[in-house]
């Protein structure tokens, strides 16, 4: 039986969009993985500014399933639609092969020949490739040029991120229980790829992972626990990826019962705002009764309690212009 290629590079696509995938430590990540939903649900909105990338926001998440494309090449890592209406191809890379351009080349007429397939005009592309900090930017080159066929790439460098900083800034805003923005998240979940040592990225995974768990907003933990997973899955090892796993499933679970708690507060508000108005409304209509049949104003306020002699002229007053 022929054995398919692993592809080699790190990348979000298998467990952010679903293309099965095992890493080092055995970790198969499938279509039904609780990251792949998560991300997609969470990643619309946000923008990649913070790897140096100046693109429009995500629109939506959209399939990355290309069937012109080679199985052994496995899928592209994430396809979104940006609020211009481009759509971005964007993968993950720990390593610069020139001949990885023919494998994103494959990429772009695939995407094109899917719409066509749909009968639908094939908008702008984006090629963006995200180099984590293995790889820096003076050992790439951003064109692929063949004379009828002309491809350029955006690249990002995490290598450029100040990887420290970002850590002890993240860690400060957590500390403080404040939440953090978009652009912060981002940062988050990529934190670990930016080192160029092994040793300091699992490091930084568990430290990120630490951390992530401290994030007092519910969706922003779950986001940043996804996100670090899928994220870092060639480095994670088997019981660091289950901890996620547990902690993401005990975070949703609360999240879920808080939900629920805060639905069932805001009815029980509601009920007693509406009883409290019904009970105003009722007191008003005995005022204008009594007000009607010439009640003294003293005499309305002893018996109405809750309405002023004040509010009991006005209403007197309000009785007299009509009538």
């Amino acid at each position: 039986m022929k054995k398919t290629k692993k592809r080699k590079k790190s990348s979000a696509a298998t467990a952010a969009n679903g293309a099965v995938h095992m890493n080092q430590g055995g970790i198969a990540y499938q279509n039904k993985d609780i990251t792949s939903k998560l991300l997609a649900e969470n990643f619309k909105g946000k923008t990649f500014r913070v790897y140096g990338l100046d693109i429009p926001e995500v629109k939506a998440v959209l399939p990355t399933n290309i069937p012109s494309v080679r199985a052994n090449e496995l899928r592209l890592d994430n396809l979104f639609e940006l609020v211009d209406g481009t759509i971005a191809l964007v993968d993950y890379e720990s390593d610069y092969k020139k001949e990885d351009k023919v494998k994103y080349l494959n990429y772009l007429t695939g995407i094109a020949n899917r719409y066509q397939q749909e009968k639908k005009v094939c908008p702008m592309l984006r090629m963006i490739v995200i180099y984590t900090g293995d790889i820096e930017r003076r050992q790439v080159s951003d064109e692929y040029d063949i004379g009828a066929v002309r491809m350029t790439l955006e690249p990002a460098f995490l290598s450029e991120l100040d990887s420290g900083g970002l850590f002890r800034h993240l860690k400060e805003k957590v500390e403080r229980n404040e939440p953090l923005d978009d652009e912060e998240l981002m940062g988050f979940i990529i934190l670990p790829l930016s080192y160029r040592k092994k040793e300091e990225k699992e490091e930084k995974i568990r430290e990120s992972v630490s951390l992530a768990a401290q994030i007092q907003d519910r969706s922003q933990q779950v986001f940043a626990l996804a996100g670090i997973l899928a994220f870092s899955d060639k480095l994670i090892d088997m019981e660091t990826a289950n901890k996620i796993r547990r902690m993401i499933e005990m975070t949703k679970v609360g999240w879920i019962i808080e939900q629920e708690k805060q639905e069932a507060i805001a009815k029980v508000e509601e009920a007693l705002v509406k009883a409290e108005e019904e009970k105003q409304q009722a007191a008003r209509e005995s005022v204008i009764k009594m007000i009607r049949k010439n009640y003294p104003t003293e005499e309305i306020a002893f018996i109405v309690s809750s309405f002023s002699q004040d509010e009991i002229e006005t209403v007197r007053r309000e009785i007299a212009e009509t009538e």
